[in-house]
């Protein structure tokens, strides 16, 4: 494969996955994974795509929501460790907010049916804990955002003014050690920091892709993490900046 061909072919995969590893890259094109490392830094000069730790997104999906039964397939198991971490921090009684992400619809799943109170903006998480007889469920109502099952907007916002909870678990488009935590749209970027405003403490569930990545609106900076917990494959310099915040890091 010629050297041109090569780089279409990144770019299109990229494109077409939305975000991809450097070793899934390396196997689809059969070169190593340093000569994929200098293709994507040449792209990305190029203004043809974003880099990642550990690989490359989209610059097409940096702007745009991405459809929830998309966000539900990718790194799944990561999500599903995390979240089980997720839920290892949560004690009976307590009043806590869970955003419309995967991670947080996961911990919804497995979330044992004890006394708690959580508050919610995703209609996957407050379907799944209304099976749960001990758990009440508080939904911020608002408009819908159809590609992430939840509810945003003016209502969702100010609903959100009101409350005060010992913990919030969120996710993000993008995690950046410097630019903060990102989403993709400004609505969704708004609920989740009037959700960091009503929270004792933030917990941030965010697996490896997500570090290095700077979507289109600002959510907040780290130093407003309390906690961050994410997977083993997160970079050891990513760890130790993130440790120099002084934020908790909780690893699965």
């Amino acid at each position: 494969m010629l050297v041109a061909e090569r780089l279409d072919k990144i770019v299109a995969l990229v494109n077409e996955k939305g975000s991809i590893r450097v070793t899934e890259l390396s196997k689809l094109c059969e070169v190593t994974e340093e000569t994929i490392r200098r293709d994507l830094d040449r792209l990305e000069r190029e203004g043809k795509l974003q880099r990642s730790h550990g690989g490359a997104v989209s610059i097409k999906e940096q702007n745009r929501e991405t459809p929830y039964f998309i966000r539900e397939v990718m790194n799944t198991e990561e999500k599903r460790q995390i979240a089980e971490a997720a839920i290892r921090l949560i004690e009976p009684g307590e009043r806590i907010l869970l955003d419309a992400s995967t991670t947080a619809w996961y911990m919804a799943s497995i979330l044992p049916d004890i006394p708690l109170t959580v508050l919610t903006n995703s209609i996957r998480v407050a379907t799944e804990l209304s099976m749960k007889e001990k758990i009440e469920v508080v939904s911020t109502g608002g408009t819908l955002a159809s590609r992430s099952m939840s509810f945003v907007g003016p209502l969702a916002e100010s609903s959100l003014e009101v409350y005060h909870v010992d913990k919030l678990f969120l996710s993000a488009k993008g995690v950046h050690l410097t630019r903060g935590i990102s989403e993709s749209t400004e609505l969704q970027a708004r609920i989740k920091q009037k959700m960091i405003q009503a929270a004792e403490r933030v917990i941030l569930l965010a697996d490896s892709s997500k570090f290095g990545i700077q979507a289109f609106t600002r959510v907040a900076l780290l130093e407003e993490v309390d906690e961050v917990v994410t997977d083993r494959n997160i970079s050891a310099e990513i760890l130790e900046q993130l440790q120099a915040l002084e934020c908790k890091v909780t690893l699965v």
